[in-house]
């Protein structure tokens, strides 16, 4: 049977601007399915594993800047939604996510695929809806009218995020003979126009008598999308030295003129009392360099974020002040004010990375070949533009460290909660969305972790994979604690024997190993050049060599 209240919730995600929905397999949510299946606005993809289905939808929406629906049905598959959701709420990305359930008097009753799914998701969404279970009276439609809107316009809403509606359906779940879904009925659309908070003279007249307290300034961008008109602001204020402008890799302020090397700057500087900032203005969100975070916390600096609204957190310990400016009127604001700052301290930031940035190529052409190597030389055939995603453990920092990202190469990664798990996923739901080519280097714990990413009928040609296979999580020799232990190889590396090669031939990928230097030398022009089919190079090396390398290469910088 048709239920033109699910059909009414479906008009209702429309009308919003909402256009792509990832759908899981299932049959108590197959009212759901068919509405979005059948309205001609929305372009479904079908996934079967639910984790990788999350993901995906998340990598959609990180690049639409707009809600994706998410569809499953009852029972553990809402609850393998989880990682994906947590990821979406830390960074801050819409999701429209939509889980059907059975009607309240048979939870907790022994039936099947049923469990307490209301408010599954816990404060890791923005927030949890429940439909109603029947919609005989015109208020029960009301209500459900009332709520899509409130859901889709709190997803987005500053900061964007996951929202989720428990919805109870009841047999039956299919159409009749004859029926069909009707699109063409009224809807509730509730309009939430954003705001945009205006700073009065008063207000900058006050800023300004007391940023002239601050002599020692450090802009610290964190993670956001790329912003063209940001980075030419940025770029005028570092070369002015009215701040120091740090280019975290996840920053995407590639082409900058700016710190693009905190993490060796800050283990090999010569005098540390003379770059200690006694202010840092921040927006955005996370940043990934640890040292320049350990750096700020230990400093005694003053800490201005600039966020329109929302919860601020404060990661280095020194927030003072919280500005409800948008950062671009902000940093206008600040490039044009009288403030004076101590030309020297700029100066001496400089000097720390124009070293770094003589001695790195050097120490890279006088290393040995292992994952480090490896990243350098994939990181310098990018084609641009392009989209480059950075699994979490060692391939981000590593990108990190080298932080030598073409400017037109947009930056992603999931450091939401900086998991392992959804990196493939991610990617492919990236690659699903832009006709620019996608990059994905990960290490081999995080590919062989979310393989199912692949399994789908989905044609991704765009899709280029590196995959770092050291048979272990590398990471654990380089953190001091575990790279001690006579446990480190079996329960921290865990070490693994597969390779790439049968999931390649199982998901007709093209798959080219690489052992040496040379070889991946003479493989990435051709790995980059376009194809029908998505590509994985997979480049072996040892976890013993790639930790003594790394540790070489910082040496070779101070």
């Amino acid at each position: 049977m048709i239920l033109q209240a699910i059909s009414d919730l479906v008009s209702i995600a429309a009308r919003h601007g909402i256009r792509e929905a990832i759908l899981s397999p299932g049959s108590r949510c197959a009212p759901l399915s068919i509405g979005f299946i059948r309205h001609p606005q929305f372009h479904c993809r079908t996934i079967s594993d639910e984790r990788s289905a999350g993901f995906i939808a998340m990598g959609m929406a990180q690049q639409l800047d707009r809600p994706v629906v998410m569809v499953c049905t009852s029972g553990s598959a809402a609850y393998n939604y989880a990682p994906s959701v947590a990821e979406a709420y830390f960074q801050q990305i819409p999701l429209l996510i939509l889980t059907a359930d059975r009607p309240p008097e048979w939870i907790d009753q022994w039936d099947g695929q049923t469990i307490r799914q209301a408010g599954i998701f816990g404060n890791h969404v923005k927030k949890s809806f429940v439909l109603p279970d029947s919609f005989e009276h015109a208020d029960k439609v009301w209500h459900l009218h009332r709520i899509i809107n409130e859901a889709i316009n709190e997803a987005n809403r500053f900061p964007k995020g996951p929202v989720h509606v428990n919805i109870p359906l009841r047999e039956p779940f299919y159409p009749t003979g004859g029926e069909d879904v009707d699109f063409s009925r009224w809807v509730q659309v509730i309009d939430d126009t954003p705001s945009r908070p205006i700073f009065s003279n008063t207000h900058w007249d006050g800023l300004a008598a007391e940023l002239n307290k601050f002599q020692h300034i450090l802009i610290v961008p964190g993670q956001q999308k790329p912003a063209p008109e940001l980075k030419l602001i940025l770029q005028e204020i570092h070369q002015s030295h009215r701040a120091v402008v740090i280019t975290d890799l996840i920053s995407n302020l590639q082409g900058t003129q700016g710190i693009r090397h905190p993490d060796f700057l800050l283990q090999t500087a010569s005098d540390r009392e003379a770059i200690n900032p006694d202010l840092i203005i921040s927006f955005g969100k996370s940043i990934l360099s640890k040292a320049l975070k350990q750096y700020l916390r230990s400093s005694e600096a003053e800490q201005w974020h600039l966020q329109c609204q929302g919860y601020v957190p404060d990661p280095f310990q020194r927030l003072r002040k919280v500005l409800p400016v948008e950062p671009i009127d902000f940093l206008t604001w600040f490039r044009s004010c009288s403030h004076t700052p101590a030309k020297a301290f700029a100066s001496k930031w400089n000097s720390e990375e124009s070293r770094i940035r003589e001695k790195l190529p050097n120490a890279m052409k006088m290393a040995d070949f292992g994952e480090f190597k490896a990243i350098y030389h994939c990181l310098a055939h990018l084609p641009s533009p392009s989209k480059l995603h950075l699994a979490n453990s060692m391939a981000v920092r590593y990108a990190s460290f080298l932080s030598m990202v073409p400017e037109d190469v947009e930056v992603i990664a999931n450091r939401g909660t900086s998991g392992i798990d959804g990196s493939n996923s991610t990617a492919v739901g990236c690659a699903l969305t832009t006709k620019e080519q996608v990059t994905l280097i990960t290490g081999d714990l995080a590919f062989f972790y979310d393989r199912n990413a692949f399994w789908h009928n989905y044609d991704v040609p765009n899709l280029r994979i590196i995959v770092l296979n050291n048979h272990a999580g590398g990471i654990f020799r380089l953190i001091e604690g575990p790279s001690r232990l006579p446990e480190l190889e079996e329960f921290f590396e865990t070490k693994q024997a597969l390779t790439a090669q049968s999931l390649a031939m199982e998901f007709n990928f093209e798959y080219l190993p690489v052992h040496r230097e040379d070889s991946l030398l003479n493989t990435l022009p051709e790995f980059f050049q376009h194809s029908i089919r998505p590509k994985i190079i997979e480049v072996f090396s040892s976890s013993p060599e790639n930790a003594r390398i790394i540790k070489e290469i910082k040496a070779g910088l101070t």
